[in-house]
């Protein structure tokens, strides 16, 4: 392998908190249910917020309806309407723009994201990163097939970026999907592994969802790309843990 060139990242929750997405969704859903359905804003927010809290993924509208004896049937598919559509108020974590402007200085920088094609490009706009990338792909230009584990989406980053596979690194959260598309297209992988993250928890399926290193934060991301020119592992001191 040689020494990176380029280094694409995912989006949602390894750029930015995507907790803070989720809650200001859960808000428009709120603030539509107070106005069709006379749940009162602020009680189904918390509802919302309580049952997000413990756990609960894939069917919270369906639940916060049934609770309150509400038919989800009809309705679920206007919340979600909701959720999607809301303008999302989300930073970047802190040091995010700075670390990509110093990686641009020596790297082809790009963006491989995950979602329905609309949602993302309003979280990209919200965040307001999209010049400091190279190449921004949205994984929703081929619909659901499309979507990570895919190798789509990846192999078109390293075309629109214009580098080999060997010399790119993806940069991811989730061990579910992220990383065995990225290894499908022949890329490297990380894992940023924050404490409290969505996936910090979650275990890759099969070795080869696994990502080749484990990072805590991104913090960690400039000095492991420069101990890392090639396949005989990192040098000396390097923090992230190593995935065989």
């Amino acid at each position: 392998m040689t020494r990176s060139r380029a280094v694409v990242f995912d989006l949602d929750d390894t750029l930015y908190p995507e907790r803070d997405f989720v809650l200001g969704g859960f808000g428009a859903v709120a603030a539509w249910g107070e106005t069709h359905l006379g749940i009162p804003k602020d009680e189904g927010y918390r509802a919302l917020l309580r049952m997000y809290e413990d756990g609960v993924r894939g069917d919270t509208f369906d639940r916060w309806l049934g609770a309150r004896g509400i038919d989800p049937g009809p309705i679920v598919p206007q919340l979600v309407d909701a959720y999607r559509r809301h303008a999302p108020r989300i930073a970047p974590f802190p040091g995010v723009p700075a670390m990509l402007g110093r990686l641009r200085a020596g790297h082809r920088v790009g963006l491989v994201s995950d979602g329905f094609l609309a949602v993302q490009r309003r979280k990209l706009d919200a965040l307001g990163i999209g010049s400091l990338f190279d190449a921004v792909v949205f994984s929703d230009e081929w619909g659901r097939d499309g979507w990570k584990p895919s190798p789509a989406p990846f192999l078109a980053a390293l075309e629109r970026l214009g580098v080999a596979a060997d010399s790119a690194v993806y940069v991811g959260d989730n061990p579910l999907k992220d990383f065995l598309g990225a290894r499908l297209a022949g890329m490297r992988t990380v894992q940023v592994r924050r404490p409290g993250g969505e996936y910090c928890r979650a275990v890759a399926p099969t070795k080869a969802h696994e990502a080749d290193r484990v990072l805590r934060d991104l913090d960690e991301l400039e000095r492991l790309l420069a101990s890392w020119p090639g396949a005989d592992g990192p040098a000396d001191g390097e923090r992230g843990e190593r995935r065989a």
